[in-house]
């Protein structure tokens, strides 16, 4: 499709700043792309939940595409990879924490903490406060320092220091990967933690998560789907969300208050870690279903042409998979989230495969799995690279690109917003690739979408670590995230395909194409990069 309104004598100057490939772009057929989605949003696909029916159907088809478009397997003669998979239900009668502080014990269950793991599991211990619970030598930070949590549950807050301050080491107004969930686990469990408690922020200024998870419930019918998580794979031990109220209780031992610590950690970046005096905690979680599984990524490549480069790798990836049906049998569609990004991302490979030029690195098409149980196929690849992740210059996710962004119950007061966002893309992770934001921008100038940075700046919804471009920042991969927005027929069985906007989502391919390309050819690719500062 031809890019609107762009003047064709521009064309040999874009294609001189984008590489040949670039004119690939006006090959995308939107009316393709649009029967695609219409197709994974239907009915016959069940909601494309991991494990079912649905979800085996779009695997087989993706497959298909990419062989009927002239891709090659990334590794032997397949175009999947298996990613093994635990399902299970916690029950949540049984599992929780309970909490003995002298003579006095108290028992808490959800909905004041939430404690999902894949396995059933008991820990009890001493209880040790570390502060944001992050470790950061690049920084010289470390909530770590000066106290022992081997074999101790570890108290910890939510996010990172200095979270409204523009001049904060962590990003500034902007956040770093230590903010995430993810990574204080994985470094609680390095300093031989065997579980975690999370709490929110105390001087947070925006809802804490737990408390916008209420927002959603409140607002939508829970899905029926279980739980999952790699078998094996993270997290070795669990982490437990717990309210404000439990936390400051705990931390009451100490004399001090959650607002007083935090407040003393943001203005020194001094740890404020302790053990609790007399303060034990026991975990527990008692599973009431669990079963093993398996589901796929399905990989194609085209192969570089350049004899050296070709061994380097840039990525396109959109996840496939859905909420599967509702309580009443409602499939749904997940028109927007995700066969926008996966009927892109099969449109892409076609043209690149269709194209008698070829780029000098290789591109790797991801059809990813089970994003919506946790980004389980994308921490598969990350974990069990076909092509190495060191030579890996860059990951573009598409996910949610095919809406316009409308406030809804969970952004309200969090997120500007602006009156038309009919022509907007959400671009994502920017911070963490250097150049990055300077190619995508020389891309756009022949396309013309307005690109917003705005969600790198907002802390409360934590969308840095809610798509498949996350698990490559955890490796030290620069990985964008292309997103249109939140709407509030996110998640629900509005989100339809009559529902997208598919003008824009013609521009947010040939921007996707036209910056894959410079990433493919450039002899300056994206780095990865933990901080600004």
């Amino acid at each position: 499709m031809r890019i609107p309104g762009a003047p064709y004598r521009l064309l040999g100057a874009l294609i001189l700043l984008c590489g040949p490939l670039a004119a690939q772009a006006d090959r995308i057929s939107i009316d393709r792309v649009r029967a695609d989605v219409f197709f994974l949003a239907s009915p016959a696909l069940e909601g494309r939940q991991t494990g079912f029916r649905g979800s085996e159907v779009a695997i087989e088809w993706v497959a298909a595409e990419f062989a009927k478009a002239g891709l090659k397997p990334v590794a032997g003669t397949s175009f999947k990879q298996p990613v093994p998979v635990i399902e299970y239900r916690a029950d949540s009668q049984s599992s929780g924490l309970t909490i003995w502080q002298g003579q006095k014990e108290q028992v808490f269950r959800a909905p004041a903490v939430t404690a999902t793991f894949p396995r059933d599991f008991q820990a009890r211990a001493a209880v040790v406060f570390a502060g944001f619970g992050i470790t950061a030598p690049e920084l010289n930070y470390d909530d770590y320092a000066g106290i022992d949590a081997r074999g101790k549950i570890v108290l910890v807050f939510d996010d990172e220091p200095q979270e409204y301050d523009p001049a904060s080491i962590f990003n500034g107004l902007e956040m770093t990967l230590h903010a995430t969930t993810t990574v204080k686990v994985a470094n609680a469990m390095r300093h031989g933690a065997v579980a975690v408690l999370i709490a929110p922020e105390p001087n947070r200024k925006h809802p804490s998560y737990r408390e916008l998870l209420r927002r959603r419930s409140g607002n939508r019918p829970a899905s029926p789907v279980r739980s999952q998580a790699l078998d094996p794979g993270p997290p070795a031990i669990p982490a437990v969300s717990i309210d404000d109220q439990i936390a400051a209780g705990m931390l009451a031992a100490s004399g001090q208050t959650p607002s007083s610590l935090q407040a003393m950690i943001d203005r020194t970046l001094k740890p404020a870690s302790m053990i609790l005096p007399e303060v034990e905690a026991e975990v527990k979680v008692v599973l009431s279903e669990r079963r093993r599984t398996k589901t796929m990524n399905v990989l194609g490549m085209v192969e570089g042409s350049d004899a050296k480069l070709k061994e380097e790798t840039v990525v396109i990836c959109a996840h496939y998979d859905h909420n599967g049906l509702d309580s009443e049998g409602k499939h749904f569609p997940g028109a927007d989230d995700n066969a926008s990004g996966t009927a892109g991302l099969v449109e892409l490979a076609r043209v690149f495969a269709a194209s008698p030029a070829k780029p000098r690195r290789t591109l790797v098409f991801a059809a990813l799995a089970a994003e919506e149980r946790g980004l389980l196929g994308a921490h598969y690849y990350a974990l069990n690279p076909p092509r190495p992740l060191q030579t890996t210059r860059a990951v573009m996710n598409l996910d949610m690109i095919g809406r316009n962004e409308a406030e809804t119950v969970e952004t309200k007061g969090l997120i500007e917003i602006a009156g038309d966002t009919s022509n907007e893309l959400n671009l994502m992770a920017m911070t963490f690739s250097a150049g990055a934001r300077e190619a995508i921008e020389r891309a756009n100038q022949s396309v013309g979408l307005r690109l917003s940075y705005k969600w790198d700046r907002e802390p409360a919804l934590k969308m840095l670590s809610r798509s498949d471009h996350f698990p490559f920042l955890l490796h030290g991969v620069p990985a964008l995230f292309f997103f249109t927005g939140m709407h509030p027929d996110y998640h629900t069985i509005r989100d339809t395909p009559d529902s997208l906007n598919y003008g824009k989502l013609a521009k947010i391919l040939q921007l996707t194409c036209r910056a894959a390309s410079e990433f493919a050819d450039t002899p300056n690719p994206p780095r990865f990069r933990a901080t600004t500062r």
